[in-house]
């Protein structure tokens, strides 16, 4: 079941524009904010005309300038520059990608860690994760509330612990070292948040002194024959 963006859950805060996007607070539920926009331009000429290397394309802004584009296409450059312009400045390093699609971990299936799993970042320093999809399909948020961490069900836990076979008390290392407990399963009834096109969001991440939960997100299984534009930082 997924919700529209309108009946999202109280832990998402909409502002009006970049200064409250970044100035906000996450604080108490809060650890998604979005700055809710409607786009104008066309972002698909922008994947048109971007010659692609492999399933995932990081365009620079060079390459972004030199393209020869449509009075629409000018509009939609125009909107990714300022998003840029304004994540840099903040102290952000923005990536630009066009992705067919991501790898997919196959590993072990009872665990994929890839991102389409349902999962939270990490960073060892105070930072939030910021991302805008101009084209394809978005990403999704799972309320906490509806979210439980894979490690913690009985019998994942149990799988995972044979796959360690270690001494126990070097498993918890070894579940945080390969990622594992970042990775979260939605309960039976959950309803996931879409992020939409166009808005620009930022989204909690686990970081030493936090005071809100990470943000449970997940990426999008791309149409069949359709790219997806995102920044991301």
């Amino acid at each position: 079941m997924m919700k529209e963006l309108s009946h999202a859950e109280h832990q998402i805060q909409y502002v009006n524009n970049f200064h409250d996007l970044v100035a906000t607070p996450f604080h108490g539920a809060v650890n998604a904010i979005c700055w809710k926009r409607n786009l104008t331009g066309d972002f698909a000429e922008i994947i048109e005309k971007i010659p692609l290397d492999g399933n995932i394309t990081e365009i620079d802004e060079e390459e972004l300038l030199a393209l020869q584009l449509t009075a629409q296409g000018q509009l939609a450059r125009e909107a990714l520059l300022s998003d840029w312009k304004a994540l840099e400045a903040y102290g952000a390093l923005p990536s630009l990608n066009v992705i067919k699609y991501y790898e997919q971990d196959d590993t072990h299936p009872f665990f994929p860690t890839d991102v389409y799993s349902f999962h939270v970042d990490r960073s060892p320093i105070p930072t939030a994760t910021f991302l805008c999809t101009y084209y394809g399909e978005a990403s999704d948020i799972l309320p906490n509330s509806q979210a439980q961490q894979k490690i913690l069900i009985p019998e994942i836990r149990e799988e995972l612990f044979k796959l360690y076979g270690g001494p126990a008390d070097g498993f918890e290392l070894f579940l945080s070292d390969n990622f594992y407990d970042l990775h979260y399963q939605a309960a039976p009834d959950a309803s996931t948040v879409n992020l939409g096109l166009g808005n620009l969001w930022r989204l909690g991440v686990d970081h030493p002194g936090s005071q809100v939960l990470p943000c449970v997100h997940r990426a999008p299984k791309e149409k069949s024959g359709e790219k997806r534009l995102l920044m991301i930082c």
